[in-house]
Parts: structure tokens; sequence; C-alpha cells
């Protein structure tokens, strides 16, 4: 009984589960989609300090991505559409962003970038987010 109680506790810390990412709202086929995946209040949603990230082609106004095999865990993404293929999300001169972008739960502030609390997916079971960028 107890070996059976081990192999099961096993089971459950080393579960990993999926996380279906549907971008909407995308302007153009130009360019590409920059998806962050960020685990920590510290680092989201600052590119390049992200837990994993992607860049991807699209065809369309809309794209679908998955992360595969995360650990269960607290995330929050941050996605822009970088129509002009620089490598960074282009901003005016008052630093208000020129290509579009979002975040998990569609959270949005006026003149800076959400809280990880208000973009937070807990990732517990596998889950389909669907994220409107502007």
């Amino acid at each position: 009984m107890k070996l059976l109680f081990v192999f099961i506790s096993l089971a459950f810390l080393g579960a990993t589960y999926d996380l279906e990412v549907q971008v909407e709202g995308i302007p153009n086929t130009k360019g590409t989609l920059f998806i962050g995946l960020f685990n920590s209040s510290a680092t989201f949603p600052n590119y390049g300090k992200q837990y994993k990230g992607v860049v991807v082609t699209h065809e369309g106004k809309s794209h679908v991505y998955k992360f595969k095999n995360l650990p269960k865990d607290t995330y929050a993404l941050a996605i822009y559409h970088d129509e002009n293929k620089n490598g960074k999300l282009d901003k005016n001169l008052f630093g208000a962003p020129t290509e579009a972008y979002g975040f998990s739960n569609n959270a949005r502030e006026t003149f800076s970038s959400p809280s990880f609390e208000a973009a937070k997916v807990v990732l517990d079971r596998d889950k389909k987010c669907q994220i409107r960028i502007k």
C-alpha cells in the first residue's frame, strides 16, 4: 500500500500541463508575434526576462500557439505584433506603443503595463487563453 501511495505522489509531482494561447486582433499579416510567458512578477512583462518565449509568423488576424509540458504554476502572458520585424515593441515620443500588444486576461492599464496579478493565469490543468491585441 505504501508503494502505491509513493507512485501516485510521484505522478502528481511530475504533472505537466499545456497552455493554448489564442491571439486575436492582429492588424495585418506583416511581421511576427512575440509571445512571452512569465512566471514571476519581478520580470513581467520585460522581454528577454520571460520564462519561455517564442517568435512566430502568422497568416491571418488570429493565431494559436501552445506552450506544452509546463509545470503547475502561476503565469502571465505578454504579446506584441512586431509589424516591421525590428525585434522590439515600437513606441512614440511619449513612450506609448505604436504596435499592437496585449496581455493575458486582456488586462490593460492606461499609462503602464498591467500587474502580474491582473494578468495571471493559474495553470493547474490544461487551459486555453484568448488574448486580444490592439
